[in-house]
């Protein structure tokens, strides 16, 4: 039988404070927990820097939420946008529901996983049968209120990937067979990751994604050797190297509890806002999409940085993150690194141009 430190070390998520590098891809991450409209991260970069262990430990990071207990929806007790029709049909009946604490859950979608994996299926001969709509709830269900995390999604079938983006941008899932349909809330952070080498996904999918975070292997020998030796530690001896972090832990916890709060009153000044749009339109960006992220995820930074006014920079930190993915016409055409974003943005927000 194994030991109690064996279990509590497989167990052990290696915790996010801890991450060395990968500045832009924390950052994507921590601006989507603070506001989730901002619609998500697409994770593009080589094998082995950490994209899978980065998502894990910012999931371990997160505080827990209040559900409505045995509710297979992760329904939130109070909110109407986030319950099952059940439950809220429940609660107009019943008043207060029974509440329990619950850990986000990240959700894995695997490679080959179907739509009635991911959707839910309806039991059509019990509907018919029992007159009751029997629902078998899928990975969305599972999902509602956390993390769906889809590796390799550059190779995930165009459709599935359609349904998944459909949902976190309605925060609905609704499931239609036989003239029998049901639909349950499925508010999640869709965070796809990939490698470009495998391919990259259809332009019309990728700007679905509200950032665009591009990952590099680190060159810098000292950087390397720091990262081999904070995963050795880690992995010679967890419950130590989590000890050891604990205190950082519960700060970004607690940073990120209170720009959740902060963001409500977070402004950006409409002359800004205008300056956001130009920068768009010279970049020849599709739709309106590039505006209203860049606008989120300033304000989200801004509450992240414990201020509650937008300033130049703070739109400058995001704003490759918001387009890059989104000035790409032709499909063979590679994702611009940030050069060109930065490039308009300094001439649109007189600023010198900085070398790229």
């Amino acid at each position: 039988m194994p030991s109690v430190t064996a279990t509590a070390a497989r167990r052990a998520v290696f915790p996010f404070t801890a991450i060395v590098g990968q500045e832009e891809m924390k950052l994507a991450l921590l601006l989507n927990v603070i506001d989730p409209k901002i619609g998500g991260v697409m994770i593009m970069g080589d094998r082995g820097t950490g994209k899978s262990t980065t998502i894990r430990a910012l999931t371990d990071l997160l505080p827990e939420i209040e559900v409505v207990a045995d509710d297979p929806f992760n329904s939130h007790p109070t909110d109407p946008d986030l319950m099952s029709d059940e439950v809220r049909d429940r609660t107009l009946h019943h008043g207060t529901m029974p509440i329990a604490l619950k850990k986000v859950q990240m959700v894995d979608l695997p490679l080959g996983a179907t739509e009635d994996r991911v959707c839910g299926t309806i039991d059509i001969e019990k509907a018919l049968s029992e007159g009751v709509k029997a629902f078998e709830p899928g990975l969305l269900a599972k999902a509602n209120r956390g993390i769906l995390y889809v590796d390799e999604v550059n190779l995930l079938d165009d459709h599935l990937v359609d349904v998944l983006l459909d949902s976190a941008a309605s925060g609905w899932n609704t499931v239609e067979r036989e003239g029998i349909s049901i639909r349950h809330p499925a508010k999640f952070i869709l965070i796809g990751s990939g490698n470009p080498e495998e391919g990259e996904l259809r332009p019309q999918l990728l700007d679905r994604f509200g950032m665009h975070a591009e990952i590099r292997t680190v060159k810098d020998p000292n950087l390397r050797v720091e990262i081999v030796e904070q995963r050795s530690s880690f992995d010679q001896n967890p419950p130590e190297f989590l000890a050891k972090y604990q205190h950082q832990q519960d700060d970004m916890q607690q940073k990120l509890v209170e720009a959740q709060e902060r963001l409500k009153s977070v402004t950006l000044d409409r002359d800004l806002r205008v300056k956001i749009s130009q920068v768009c339109a010279e970049l020849d960006v599709d739709g309106l999409r590039g505006d209203l992220v860049t606008n989120r995820a300033a304000k989200a930074f801004t509450a992240l940085e414990c201020r509650t006014e937008v300033t130049v920079d703070d739109i400058r930190k995001v704003m490759t993150l918001c387009l890059r993915h989104r000035l790409r016409k032709d499909p063979l055409e590679s994702i611009d690194s940030g050069y060109k974003v930065t490039k308009v943005f300094d001439r649109v927000f007189g600023l010198e141009t900085t070398e790229g």
